[in-house]
């Protein structure tokens, strides 16, 4: 697992067809080379109200917004070690802080209040937010297939691509097989660039004269409008078939 356990960056989105991500790599190759792990697939667990608090607030654009994870970069086992990941974004700058500690222990920990075995300044924020927002739970598994591209000038500069990204709500493990419902259109990816300041820019020039733009694309975000959506239309359908 990547040791890694704070950072702050931006995190700019572009939604590419096969053939833009193909150009992509095309200008990226002098500059960038894709890191040891070549193509991971990762593995999500979102917390949330039961009513979808954190996911509700988030996509109402504030200045101020937060999110809780487990994450794992491979399939895990009850008791293997994952990721507790806390993220933040304040006036566009993300912030995320996280620690290591075993699968279950993790959930139980959340879900039931304790506060974590870690003593450190992460996990006390985790915590406090744990009992900021009481009662929260698994809500929505997210997978998708990554490849990360790091850059050859020794920089934070990264760009990741991100395909088959998929959800679902039962089966809220890190531990069972990847399945889930489609987020993206066949054959589309999501792009993602992580600067701790500015676009390189061989990157920008490119990105500019291919008619490539920034989008908000938030995975939670499209996995909660998906599934707000198949409930209005059981409604709907339950509704028409009352009335007749």
């Amino acid at each position: 697992m990547a040791n890694q356990m704070i950072f702050k960056r931006y995190e700019l989105k572009y939604l590419l067809t096969a053939e833009q991500k193909k150009r992509v790599l095309e200008a990226m190759a002098p500059y960038m080379q894709l890191d040891q792990y070549g193509r991971d697939t990762i593995r999500n667990i979102y917390f949330d109200t039961d009513n979808f608090r954190l996911i509700r607030r988030s996509m109402e654009k504030p200045v101020y917004k937060e999110k809780l994870r487990l994450r794992s970069y491979r399939q895990v086992a009850p008791d293997g070690d994952v990721y507790v990941e806390l993220k933040k974004k304040y006036n566009g700058v993300v912030y995320k802080r996280r620690l290591v500690m075993p699968h279950n222990q993790a959930i139980d920990c959340i879900c039931e209040g304790k506060a974590l075995p870690a003593n450190s300044q992460i996990s006390r924020e985790i915590d406090y937010f744990c009992q900021f927002y009481e009662g929260i739970k698994p809500k929505v598994f997210l997978s998708y297939e990554r490849e990360a591209y790091y850059s050859l000038d020794g920089s934070d500069f990264r760009v990741t691509f991100d395909e088959n990204i998929l959800y679902r709500q039962e089966d809220l493990s890190l531990s069972g097989a990847v399945y889930g419902t489609p987020l993206l259109a066949a054959g589309m990816t999501l792009m993602e660039i992580k600067t701790p300041g500015g676009i390189p820019l061989w990157m920008s020039k490119y990105l500019t004269e291919a008619g490539i733009y920034k989008t908000s694309f938030s995975k939670y975000g499209a996995a909660y409008t998906d599934m707000m959506q198949k409930e209005t239309v059981i409604d709907t359908k339950g509704e028409e078939k009352y009335a007749s």
